[in-house]
């Protein structure tokens, strides 16, 4: 199966397959010595440079939470854990932000971010409030309450480039450093397809009505649960109004009249501006042999890290 060069962005499974595979709970009970994912806030624990392999410290074995085996790394178990954000370091170990890793570790520490996430959330049945039982071999959980099922939450979003002519739509919110613009984006209505979302929310956020909406790639997003869809869609009409409860900003760019800061290079957002707003890439990829789906294909700025 052919897959979009978005497959091949951080945090999509692509990234470690030939690296990782996932293990669901009680697919594989073993006591095995292997790898640790170790979170603290927004960083991923290392050891002398590389991922923790044996066992875990007593400092930290002390105070760590949300232990789970998810998965094989280079063929022995990995396992996630959380530390507090207060917790002292010992000797040796240090935290990386996950803007410095490499897109490996990356997606790995996004895949164990999620899934400590998930089972943070669904510790108790949100419909009765009762305790949940893990559904064997599965991440769903049910509960012993009411029997409700609970799975996994992704939730998914739309995250669009609006084209008038040379120009592109670019919008800013109150929160993000000064001088810094992105992609119009937002969470799925009730009842929504995804061209339908690409539409309400170009003209609730900035007041302006587009067409021949196409899909162009997708990206997991694990901050906490995203998975963004990413579309291009022309400008019909329209003046920009800003939606104010949601942006500080929104205004029409080129490639010759560019904001200060873009979205990091290793997120779809600066995938698409890059491709389809200012041609630094090729739009397609080439055509792919059968079977090409499951072959890697290398990201421009690999290490490259938050702007």
């Amino acid at each position: 199966m052919f897959f979009p060069d978005t497959v091949n962005l951080p945090f999509n499974g692509e990234i470690i397959k030939a690296r990782f595979s996932q293990i669901r709970p009680g697919q594989l009970v073993t006591n095995d010595e292997g790898y640790w994912a170790i979170l603290q806030k927004d960083a991923l624990v290392m050891c002398n440079g590389a991922l923790l392999h044996g066992e875990l410290p007593a400092v930290l074995a002390a105070s760590a939470r949300d232990l789970q085996l998810f998965g094989s790394w280079d063929g022995k178990p990995v396992r996630v854990c959380s530390l507090p954000g207060e917790l002292a370091l010992p000797d040796g170990f240090y935290a990386v932000p996950w803007t410095e890793l490499p897109d490996d570790l990356a997606t790995l520490y996004g895949m164990a971010r999620q899934i400590t996430y998930w089972e943070r959330m669904s510790a108790n049945c949100s419909r009765c409030g009762s305790s949940m039982e893990r559904i064997a071999y599965s991440w769903g959980k049910k509960c012993d309450g009411c029997g409700h099922e609970h799975y996994p939450h992704i939730h998914p979003c739309i995250i669009v480039l609006i084209k008038r002519g040379d120009e592109f739509l670019l919008v800013r919110k109150p929160e993000w450093a000064p001088g810094r613009y992105s992609l119009v984006a937002g969470f799925v209505d009730f009842g929504e397809s995804l061209e339908e979302c690409v539409e309400r929310e170009a003209q609730e956020e900035t007041g302006v009505k587009v067409t021949n909406v196409r899909y162009v790639g997708s990206q997991n997003w694990p901050f906490p649960s995203q998975l963004m869809a990413g579309f291009v869609a022309d400008y019909v009409s329209g003046e920009i109004e800003v939606e104010v409860n949601e942006l500080a900003d929104a205004r029409w760019f080129s490639a010759k009249e560019m904001p200060t800061a873009l979205p990091p290079t290793r997120s779809i957002a600066r995938w698409i501006i890059d491709r389809y707003a200012l041609g630094l890439y090729p739009v397609d990829p080439p055509a792919a042999a059968a079977g090409a789906g499951s072959e890697k294909r290398p990201l421009e700025e690999k290490n490259a890290k938050v702007m």
